[in-house]
């Protein structure tokens, strides 16, 4: 593992990696800071920028547009109230309350230098933890595989937003776009009609971008001002920073870093619900707990370094098990697969050679969008008032470039743009788009290791239902999905019981 590690540190800092890393994370940074244009919709707009590259420097690349859009939200979050990607949320609570104090700096200090911890802290995670579950992963036959597929989409839609139902139609809804292409078994066409372009199935990188960009696109479409000017981003004095600023917490960075990495472990769960759950926990250990709320720096500590340690522990179940642990995760096991590279232990191994410098990369991430903030927060936070106008026809176009690029395949713009409005409609009405691209994603592994366990029961459906519930692990997953399943259901009706 060592001589691997080292593998990997020396490719990410190959000069060019370096200047990819660079360029990654400051575009990270742009699109985190403009609120509506989240970490998952920068990372799906530009993975299509990776094609021509290597793997590895690809991977690097999206590590920084992943970790810089992640800090990139607190920017928006400090100055106006408005964070600029889900994750910073919790931010806002005492972000903007500093501002107004006219400490908006000192704010964007602490979110960049919290983030930083959060994020070596979630890199820590990462390289030791995903090798271990890696290896245990060997143990998966068919049944497990299919199970963990079963079980990736029951967490997701379970812990989607809104109503339960909605959740469950919009996994239900990927899972059928999966089904597009040949069958598994009989190598026969499904729902293609007669479109040879779809006989290898629905291309998830278009799907993806419709969903996430061109949806966003036109859910902000009738914005034609900027997103919000204020007077506090022209008057912003960023404090000279000093070596006690990046030790002002150490316990509250520990803390919070340790539940952020933990929460992005658990598939679906995501910063914001980090960044909460550590804001609770720092008020409630606080000697000075009646400050914060009303611009105490001590919270924002607290919730950027959960958020950002969100980021390394999504991408543990993402690499080992294929199960994304949040929707950006999601969309980077969309950019591996178009890779060729499938999650499991085969990535440490076989692939260690683009697995582990895209680890490095990670790691790297964390000092370059620090340096970058901490040096730009006052220029960034310009980003903020670009006018919509602008910036809508900009994505409008890397939206069709990129769904174009991936295979040269003008059928791929039109999947693109079905998916979009069919993804703005579906999201007005309140279902979860990150449930249907989960779906689309998994389904097809659910139903490989389906059909493959068919297969080995000599196509015997009973034989093959009992073997789910002979082999240990794959019971273990199974009783866990029903878990996942059942355990919304059982919260509202408590909730509705206090209610009452």
């Amino acid at each position: 593992m060592l001589s691997n590690i080292l593998m990997g540190f020396s490719t990410a800092f190959n000069p060019m990696n370096l200047l990819l890393l660079m360029g990654g994370t400051v575009l990270g940074i742009l699109f985190g800071a403009l609120p509506g244009v989240s970490s998952t919709m920068g990372v799906a707009v530009l993975i299509p920028l990776t094609y021509g590259m290597d793997a590895a420097s690809g991977l690097i690349m999206l590590a920084g547009i992943y970790c810089g859009s992640t800090y990139g939200g607190s920017i928006s979050a400090c100055l106006l109230n408005t964070p600029g990607t889900p994750a910073s949320a919790a931010t806002t609570m005492d972000g903007f309350p500093m501002t107004r104090k006219g400490r908006g700096g000192e704010a964007l200090q602490e979110a960049c230098i919290a983030s930083f911890w959060g994020g070596i802290a979630g890199a820590i995670a990462l390289f030791f933890l995903a090798p271990p579950i890696a290896n245990f992963s060997l143990k998966f036959g068919s049944q497990e595989n299919a199970m963990m597929a079963v079980f990736g989409l029951t967490i997701i839609v379970s812990l989607s937003s809104g109503s339960l139902l909605k959740g469950f139609l919009s996994g239900l809804l990927g899972l059928l776009v999966s089904m597009v292409g040949m069958d598994v078994a009989t190598a026969y066409p499904r729902y293609t009609f007669n479109i040879t372009a779809l006989y290898g199935g629905i291309a998830i990188i278009p799907a993806i971008v419709g969903l996430y960009s061109l949806t966003q696109l036109l859910t902000s479409s009738g914005e034609k001002t900027g997103v919000l000017t204020d007077d506090n981003i022209k008057k912003l004095h960023v404090p000279k920073i000093t070596p006690k600023d990046f030790v002002r917490y150490p316990l509250t960075y520990i803390k919070s870093s340790i539940i952020g990495a933990f929460v992005g472990i658990v598939p679906g769960a995501g910063g914001n619900i980090a960044g909460y759950m550590a804001y609770n926990e720092a008020k409630r250990t606080s000697k000075t707990p009646d400050e914060f709320g009303k611009g105490c720096r001590e919270g924002v500590a607290a919730t950027e370094s959960a958020n950002n340690a969100v980021c390394g522990g999504s991408l543990i179940p993402m690499l080992t098990l294929g199960i994304p642990g949040n929707s950006v995760a999601a969309v980077l096991m969309g950019g591996l697969m178009i890779q060729g590279l499938n999650p499991g232990f085969s990535l440490f191994t076989n692939y260690a050679h683009v697995t582990y410098p895209f680890l490095a990369g990670f790691v790297l991430a964390q000092f370059a969008f620090t340096i970058v903030g901490l040096i730009g927060a006052k220029q960034f936070a310009q980003v903020v008032k670009v006018p919509k106008g602008f910036l809508l026809a900009g994505i409008g176009v890397l939206c069709v470039v990129g769904s174009y690029a991936a295979s040269n395949n003008i059928t791929d713009v039109y999947i693109m743009l079905i998916f979009g409005i069919v993804g703005y409609f579906l999201k007005t009405a309140g279902f979860d788009i990150s449930a249907i691209v989960l779906g689309l994603m998994l389904g097809s592994l659910a139903e490989a290791g389906f059909m493959q366990a068919f297969n080995l029961c000599h196509k015997a459906i009973g034989a093959t239902l009992v073997s789910f519930i002979t082999r240990p692990i794959s019971l273990v997953l199974l009783i866990v999905c029903v878990a996942s399943c059942f355990s919304p259901l059982m919260s509202a009706r408590k909730k509705k019981k206090a209610q009452s």
